[in-house]
């Protein structure tokens, strides 16, 4: 994954969405209402893995679900509905979970949320090769920021991420945009492709969860 550094971060976190004449709105939505949903709830949490499934064809098929959730097809036409997955296994690193995963046809888009600490450009030449090594190095460089990715991609192409710096913790802080995280965002489309054989399909066990937008 093509993680963004501290420098990067910081002049998302003073730049705009004045540029990204492409976002799709139903997706950027969707994200902030994740990324929302879990500052509420702190920091230091796992990775998070979503189905993006359209509200309206939730409101079709789940009516009965749809209702208790306060969804209805006139209010909530084109938007999306975040369908959280099982928890990942803590000892595999989101990327190798996305390299195995494709989503089943109803499945319009997904998104995933990960903590990652980043660094300064000037700390590239000092990172050691080792993985272990380099990890240990992040966590004890001075320059280190913890920042919170949620990223999203759809059928149709669209991207968005959401980026929250722990030292700028508050909601006017958070930046977004179409294309922040490249590395996760091609993951995350790829597992949008056409479905392989014996992979693994996560969406086929889940339900909405509490974080639907309203």
């Amino acid at each position: 994954m093509s993680e963004p550094d501290a420098g990067q971060v910081g002049d998302a976190l003073r730049a705009t969405d004045a540029g990204d004449f492409e976002v799709d709105p139903a997706l950027a939505a969707a994200v902030l209402e994740i990324e929302s949903h879990l500052a509420d709830s702190g920091w230091d949490q796992p990775a998070r893995l979503y189905a993006l499934v359209e509200t309206a064809q939730l409101v079709r098929h789940e009516p009965a679900l749809a209702a208790a959730m306060g969804l209805d097809a006139s209010s909530e036409q084109g938007s999306l509905t975040p369908v959280e997955q099982d928890q990942l296994t803590p000892d595999q690193p989101l990327e190798q979970v996305l390299e195995q995963i494709t989503w089943p046809e109803g499945v319009s888009g997904c998104a995933a949320v990960v903590e990652r600490l980043v660094l300064p450009p000037e700390a590239d030449a000092q990172m050691p090769e080792d993985p272990d090594e380099a990890a240990r190095f992040a966590a004890e460089h001075p320059g280190r920021q913890e920042v919170r990715i949620v990223a999203g991609a759809t059928r149709a192409g669209s991207t968005y991420c959401a980026l929250r710096l722990r030292a700028h913790d508050d909601d006017q802080s958070v930046v977004g945009g179409a294309d922040l995280v490249p590395g996760l965002l091609t993951l995350l489309a790829a597992t949008l492709e056409d479905e392989p054989s014996g992979s693994a399909t996560p969406a086929d066990r889940t339900t909405p969860t509490e974080e639907t937008p309203s």
